[in-house]
């Protein structure tokens, strides 16, 4: 459990009046309060939210989960809609309600929560439209696709009250816990550099032509607030991480997760220096984010001390650096609660390595993406304590929304955006070409207007109807 940080209060209350994003596309009534208590013995009635790759992942862990009725699917595309109720059907799961539009569900009084899996550019609205609702929220990483909308969405999670987890199962891996214990601990000394890898064998997407919309697909619903560009395939599924308009990359798709993990590590929020390399090495395709990347982060300390952070991405032949990836290291088998982020990793082979690495002043300690660690004490690096056990982000969820105590959240939506702000800093170092100073307490780029624009919307604005409100 990490205890959760407040936004400004100046901030919060200039965010404070009647929120019109939903109200104005005619969708759910504005509540402030979930319209079903739950009692003891009640199930939370859910609804998945796009099902295409990891929402399905989100289906089969509610299903294995008996506090949990999954009550209603929504996607746009009604080909997987149709393919995932027959998948449920041969589970023997009850048949749930389905819904192309998800303001339609959120108008259901019968829904307590929504768990959303969609493209990244969907996750911050549509979160907070749940917020606005009156329904928790269980969203996919990263919370955001740009600074500004995950703030929005945390003062939306504060002003109605909302349970609001975050999709980063390591939060929620037991021997990852433990392993943050044993360094708060003293273990491997004052930890003064973590250094967060995502070293993932990456294929070209190819050049893919523009083409006629795929019957069934509601293409303008799919593309929500992104700019509406011809349909192609590597604009659609899976794809669509590494178009700039709706991803983030694999930094915010893969490494978001262990970009959280090295700032948990560290002890650190919000960076003061951030500066970033990379390019699109090797293929000549579609995809316009780096697939090769090194962003560096620098905090100041309260007590005057600076501590420092790593993270590259890589998408080819690699090292398995502390033996992450590695076979000898332990774990990194896919338990039940992995999901489908980290499971590909395994799937694809051992060229993978996806993990942290914590250097401190009397050793050093690594994790692997979810459910290990290891320690190595010493000038003779002796091996130490070490440990395997993973955990369910999902089960935590539910948990927290059945007893409506968000304090036990283990990835509370407020730690979410910090380190997704993190995420946004390195792609927008990377994109400008320079160096970031960032001032933690405004959370603004000092000096260079242009940075915070690109912080702001992605440098590619929204599209009405589907704008984040001004005022949540």
């Amino acid at each position: 459990m990490h205890k959760r940080t407040e936004i400004n209060r100046r901030e919060f209350l200039k965010s404070s009046a009647t929120g019109v994003g939903l109200a104005a596309l005619g969708g759910a009534t504005l509540i402030a309060h979930p319209e079903r208590v739950l009692g003891a013995n009640d199930r939370v009635r859910i609804c998945v939210v796009g099902l295409h790759g990891q929402g399905w992942a989100h289906v089969e862990q509610y299903s294995k989960l008996e506090a949990v009725e999954i009550a209603a699917l929504c996607d746009v595309d009604e080909n997987v809609m149709n393919q995932r109720l027959a998948e449920m059907e041969k589970m023997k799961l009850p048949k749930p309600r389905t819904f192309v539009d998800l303001r339609k569900a959120l108008d259901e009084k019968s829904i307590d929560a929504i768990s959303i899996a969609t493209p990244n550019h969907w996750h911050s609205l549509q979160a907070i439209w749940a917020c606005q609702a009156g329904k928790d929220v269980y969203v996919e990483k990263p919370c955001s696709h740009n600074w500004w909308e995950g703030r929005q969405l945390v003062r939306a999670a504060e002003k109605y009250n909302r349970i609001v987890q975050h999709g980063a199962n390591s939060r929620s891996g037991a021997a990852i816990i433990e392993g943050m214990k044993k360094m708060r601990e003293g273990l491997i000394g004052e930890v003064y550099l973590a250094r967060g890898l995502c070293y993932k064998w990456r294929k070209s997407i190819g050049k893919a032509p523009e083409e006629a919309v795929p019957a069934g697909v509601h293409y303008d619903l799919w593309t929500g607030p992104a700019p509406l560009k011809p349909f192609t395939k590597n604009r659609f599924h899976y794809n669509w991480h590494w178009v700039w308009d709706t991803g983030n990359g694999d930094f915010g798709n893969q490494g978001i997760h262990e970009l959280d993990v090295a700032r948990w590590g560290l002890g650190v929020k919000l960076p003061n220096k951030v500066s970033a390399i990379g390019g699109h090495f090797m293929f000549d395709d579609d995809q316009e984010t780096p697939n090769t990347l090194a962003v560096a982060y620098e905090f100041d300390m309260p007590d005057g001390r600076r501590r420092m952070m790593e993270f590259e991405v890589r998408h080819w032949i690699s090292n398995h650096e502390a033996l992450i990836g590695d076979p000898s290291f332990g774990g990194g088998e896919v338990p039940a609660a992995l999901g489908n982020a980290q499971a590909s990793q395994k799937s694809q082979g051992p060229q993978n390595s996806v993990g942290n690495i914590f250097y401190g002043a009397k050793g050093y300690l690594a994790m692997n993406g979810y459910d290990a660690y290891r320690t190595w004490l010493g000038e003779d690096q002796e091996p130490g304590p070490s440990a395997i056990r993973g955990g369910n982000n999902w089960a935590n969820f539910i948990d927290c929304v059945r007893r409506q105590k968000k304090e036990n959240l283990n990835a509370y939506i407020e730690d979410a955006h910090i380190s997704c702000t993190l995420l946004h800093l390195g792609n927008a170092a990377y994109r400008l070409g320079r160096t970031l100073n960032f001032d933690p307490v405004t959370e603004q780029v000092i000096g260079d207007e242009e940075a915070n624009r690109l912080l702001r919307d992605g440098d590619r604005g929204y599209r009405a109807p589907y704008i984040v409100p001004e005022e949540v």
